[in-house]
Order: C-alpha cells, then structure tokens, then sequence
C-alpha cells in the first residue's frame, strides 16, 4: 500500500458491533427485499437522472436507509441549492452516501478502482461519480480541476475528507486538498456530521462498514440491526472568502464536523483493553492491536511524508 494513502486503524473484528440473531432473520430478509427492489428501481431511472427533480432524489435516498431498517433523523440549518456546494462530512458506512444525498443530491468522490467494478462501476460512472486515482500524485491537480469546474457550474460535490471510513467511535482528520476546489470556486463548505445510534440511544458501530469488510456482510449486519438511528446533522456553512486558504478551510471544516464528539486516533493510542496511558477510550471499543501504532513514530512518518507533497485527500480509502 502506498505511503501516501490515508488508512484507518478500525477492524471489523476488533470495532464493529454485532447484531444478527435467528430471530431477526425474517425481518432482516423482508428489509434486504425492499433495499435491493429500491436501489434497482433507481438503476433503471439513473438515464433520466437528469430530469429527475432534486426533491425526488432526496426522498428515494432517504427511502433506501428506511427500508434497511435504519430512521433517519436530519437536524441543523438548511443546505443551500441555488449555488455550488462542497459537501464535507465524516465517514463511516455506505450508508453514508444516500444521506448525503438525502441532504442534498451531489456528484460523489470516489477511489479509481471503482470504476473498474463489474456493473457498479459502470453505474457509478454513468450517475456523474467523480473518480480520483490515489496512486498518482501528479493526478491530483487534475481532479482538484474536475472538481472545480463542477462546483462553478452550480452543482454540488460530495466529498469524505478523512480519506477512510471509520467505525464512529474513532475517528480521523480532514485532508485539505479537496478544499481548494471550493477556493477556486468560490462556492461555500457544507459540514455534515453524521452519527449512528443504536435503540437505546448510544453510538453504535452495526453500520461501520471498514477494513477488509465485505459489502454483502455489512449489508446484512444493518438489516438485521434493532433499531439502529442515522442521525445526520447539518452544521452552518462556511462562506467563501471566510478562510484565506486550504488549510485553515480544511481545519475549520474538520472542527465542526469531528470537534467534540471523538478524539483522533492520532491523539488516543488506544490499547487493545480500549485504554491508553492517561486518556481513556470510547466505552467498548477496542482497535487491532496489529494496528497500533507508537504516536511519535506515526507523527514523525507524516512530517516525512509532507516533504514536497500532499496526501490525496477527500476519497475513501477502506472502500
């Protein structure tokens, strides 16, 4: 894996919450029926995608999670739709994407090898996907590029500036190279901070979707979840001109949507019982010991990184 591909420590096995049981099997079955029977309905209309009006759009999405099982439940300030728009938010689930787009629709930012997926890449490509090649620094700027022109024209950009998903009980940091594209454009930065509850009200990782986790498995983990609740909080925009450049825009970004809710990983060195030297961790949680990594080492790895180049920011990583 390249050095400069932004990863996270979160493992199926070591973060992810278990839910399936014999008795939730019918009701998980009859869940998966109306997501595939809805996600193929939206196949068949992705020709029209372009007279499909956006109020449209923004139900179906938000249909796909109900249907998984899961609530929805959006709080915050209204998104503006009359102008471009730079989406930014944490990265958790799959279930990622329909809420944004239930938020508002948007061309999403995606990894290259995506593209090359039997059928889904195609679907992707088709439904105005932008792709980003992670293993080509000199690439970047040609996607920043993209990215603008899309923003200039009025369109919105959806983007996960952690660069990987993560269970929702640890977390990254938002990567500032996507954000010069809202620079460029002039448009404003729409933070987004989304969370999964469980019945009782508590964060829950059933819908993490990280590390080497198999899509058809994570899938079936959110059906068969009970009561699992989406929380999607629309936090206030930033403003063009509000911030000088791509770092301070990034930072800004990254405080709203991470600040307050988690400790980065960089700053928790958890330890395998979910504790670190002076800092305690998230109730429950526990990361791949293989994963650990010494916080000094790990610091002075990305100073070494930086020297003449940045990190490919905005594309997930784990999928």
């Amino acid at each position: 894996m390249s050095v400069w591909l932004p990863s996270a420590p979160c493992t199926p096995r070591a973060c992810v919450d278990a839910t399936a049981s014999l008795t939730a099997v019918p009701r998980a079955v009859l869940r998966l029926t109306a997501v595939v029977a809805l996600v193929l309905a939206g196949v068949l209309l992705l020709p029209l995608a372009g007279l499909i009006p956006a109020r449209a759009v923004r139900r179906w999405s938000r249909a796909v999670v109900r249907a998984a099982g899961v609530r929805v439940r959006v709080t915050g300030v209204p998104v503006p739709t009359a102008t471009g728009l730079l989406l930014v938010a944490n990265h958790i689930s799959w279930l990622d994407i329909p809420l944004l787009a239930g938020v508002r629709p948007a061309r999403m930012l995606a990894k290259a090898e995506i593209r090359g997926w039997p059928v889904a890449g195609a679907l992707a490509a088709r439904g105005g996907v932008l792709f980003i090649d992670r293993d080509r620094l000199r690439a970047l700027p040609g996607t920043i590029a993209r990215i603008t022109d899309v923003l200039r024209a009025g369109r919105a950009v959806a983007v996960f500036p952690e660069g990987s998903s993560w269970c929702g009980r640890a977390q990254g940091h938002f990567r500032r190279a996507v954000f010069q594209a809202a620079l460029d454009a002039r448009v404003p930065v729409q933070p987004v901070r989304i969370r999964y509850l469980d019945h009782a009200g508590a964060a829950s990782t059933a819908a993490a979707f990280v590390g080497d986790d198999p899509l058809l498995a994570s899938l079936w983990r959110v059906v068969s979840a009970r009561g699992l609740v989406a929380e999607v909080e629309v936090l206030p925009a930033l403003a063009p001109g509000a911030h000088p450049d791509r770092k301070s825009l990034a930072t800004a970004a990254g405080a709203r949507v991470l600040g307050g809710r988690h400790e980065p990983y960089e700053r928790q060195a958890f330890t395998p019982a979910g504790r670190s030297a002076g800092v305690p961790g998230p109730p429950g949680h526990r990361l791949d010991p293989r994963a650990q990594r010494p916080p000094r080492r790990r610091l002075a790895v990305r100073r070494t990184a930086h020297q003449g180049a940045e990190l490919p920011s905005g594309v997930t990583n784990s999928r």
